[in-house]
């Protein structure tokens, strides 16, 4: 039958339509290769493979592990508000109200004297609570642990994430999805805080306290002098220091900030090894909600 309804076609027709699904295909496969070697339309990398799975995945272990774990977590409502908050938006124009309907979800509470607070120290304020387990950093909380290491962001033309690339806070644009949040989480664990809290700080850097860094722009500022009496530095080096990093400018700096906000201030060096040793002196029945 085929064969019979090709015959009655004229032969100058048939080689029409074969030019013609030739030419669609040779334009498909230039199409598709223009977009394989177009830059990345952003210059930060693309949003982590897996992302809803790998914060569900987290969610859930966070609520199965974590002491602190707040209770009757629905982790599909989280990982559903997680992403309503930067799909489908403009990556460069994101702001703190897109992420308020996750912090509602996240709330959970602190215990006073127990928040740590760290800055170019990442790596060893992990380790140290890791090891302890007597006092926490943002990552250590719900909506931190949720976030900590992924990259995201969406597009305002579509409701799928941009695998490719996303914004960068220097090169592209500030009020980008991870910056935001990153920003509003720690305003929020800042305000939270209570007591005696601390913070671990790079001593091998020529510039301990950095006011450019999220510490020294959020979280510093936000912690309420009604609620925070003291805040106790930590500043870790791993090499034999010459004179004492606490009596370095940026210290001062930091001193002045703190003090002036009529919160005490106390600053201590130690190795980098003094971390697996240290002990939390401060105890306190008093808690927090972040």
């Amino acid at each position: 039958m085929a064969d019979e309804l090709c015959c009655r076609i004229p032969k100058k027709v048939q080689i029409c339509l074969a030019v013609g699904l030739l030419v669609a295909v040779a334009v498909l496969a230039v199409v598709g290769v223009l977009k394989w070697l177009q830059p990345h339309k952003w210059n930060g990398p693309g949003t982590t493979e897996h992302f809803a799975a790998i914060v569900l995945g987290r969610c859930s272990n966070y609520t199965q592990t974590a002491p602190l774990a707040p209770r009757n977590v629905d982790c599909q409502k989280i990982q559903e508000t997680f992403k309503n908050a930067f799909i489908s938006k403009n990556p460069c124009n994101i702001t703190e109200e897109d992420y308020q309907p996750l912090m509602k979800l996240t709330t959970q509470t602190i215990p006073c004297n127990k928040t740590l607070f760290w800055s170019r120290a990442k790596q060893v304020a992990h380790q140290y609570t890791q090891l302890h387990q007597d006092m926490f950093t943002l990552e250590d909380t719900l909506l931190g642990y949720l976030a900590d290491g992924l990259m995201w962001c969406g597009d305002a033309g579509t409701s799928e994430v941009d695998h490719q690339s996303c914004p960068d806070w220097k090169k592209d644009c500030p009020n980008n999805p991870v910056s935001v949040f990153w920003k509003i989480a720690s305003q929020r664990f800042a305000e939270a805080a209570c007591g005696v809290v601390h913070v671990i700080l790079n001593g091998t850097i020529s510039k301990t306290f950095d006011e450019n860094s999220t510490f020294g722009s959020v979280e510093v500022i936000h912690l309420r002098p009604e609620r925070v009496q003291a805040l106790h530095a930590w500043v870790i080096y791993n090499v034999e220091v010459p004179s004492d990093p606490c009596m370095a400018s940026s210290i001062n700096k930091l001193k002045s900030i703190v003090t002036q906000r009529n919160i005490a201030f106390r600053c201590q060096h130690r190795p980098a090894t003094y971390i697996n040793h240290v002990t939390n002196p401060e105890r306190s029945a008093c808690s927090s909600m972040i």
